[in-house]
């Protein structure tokens, strides 16, 4: 009995470090990822006041999306920004290398869902939470008292993208825009999203309590589609 013990810990301990090294390979390949430029150059075409600098920016944001699609672990992450959803487009459609990405870098295919296509509201409401809990732990950023945004959350912004999402650290002490319906700041409130004024919500995973906690909260908030 002892040695069918002793033979069940090894098998789960090597279960538990096979796995841990699996992700580990996963997260270091989005990381090191070189979109083609073929991609890159069609989103130039639809957006073409984006300079290369620019588009290295996108580049690196839509890598930031993917990686905390990773970390969700299949729960559904909402996309905070549209210049990074019009990549992923394109991405998409260069079928083999997308259905290559996904292998190596999730271990699933990742579909891409139209909020109208979204269970309910709530769900939407929960991807862009937790993709704001996700992308501050990717840059050590506190989500509910945050010092600045992470990058897949500001991009749109700091691009002037046409239609884009623009989030704004702090709302609070700023005008209502009547001429913007997102927000009294013209723009969507970040800590809305991370409630650092303390509010009740869904319980984080594992990995994101690891950073900060076990519950947060949220308000309405942009994001146009999200990955499953």
């Amino acid at each position: 009995m002892t040695g069918i013990l002793v033979i069940l810990i090894m098998v789960l301990i090597f279960i538990y470090f096979w796995f841990r090294e699996r992700d580990r390979k996963q997260l270091l390949f989005i990381k090191s990822y070189q979109f083609p430029q073929a991609i890159l150059e069609r989103v130039k075409e639809k957006h073409n006041y984006l300079s290369d600098k620019d588009m290295l920016k996108v580049a690196q944001a839509t890598k930031d999306y993917f990686y905390i699609c990773n970390l969700a672990k299949g729960k559904m992450v909402s996309m905070p920004s549209e210049i990074v959803d019009v990549l992923w487009h394109e991405f998409i459609l260069f079928t083999r290398a997308y259905e290559d990405f996904c292998k190596k870098g999730l271990g699933r295919f990742l579909h891409h869902i139209p909020t109208e296509a979204m269970k309910s509201k709530t769900v939407a409401q929960e991807g862009i939470k937790r993709a704001w809990r996700l992308a501050c732990a990717k840059e050590n950023i506190n989500p509910k008292y945050p010092e600045k945004l992470p990058l897949l959350f500001v991009i749109d912004k700091i691009l002037e993208i046409k239609g884009g999402f623009k989030y704004e650290l702090n709302c609070k002490n700023k005008p209502y825009d009547s001429n913007n319906n997102s927000g009294s700041c013209g723009g969507y409130c970040a800590t809305d999203i991370g409630c650092a004024s303390g509010c009740a919500g869904e319980s984080a995973s594992s990995t994101e309590s690891s950073f900060f906690g076990s519950s947060d909260g949220g308000s309405s908030c942009g994001s146009g589609c999200g990955g499953d």
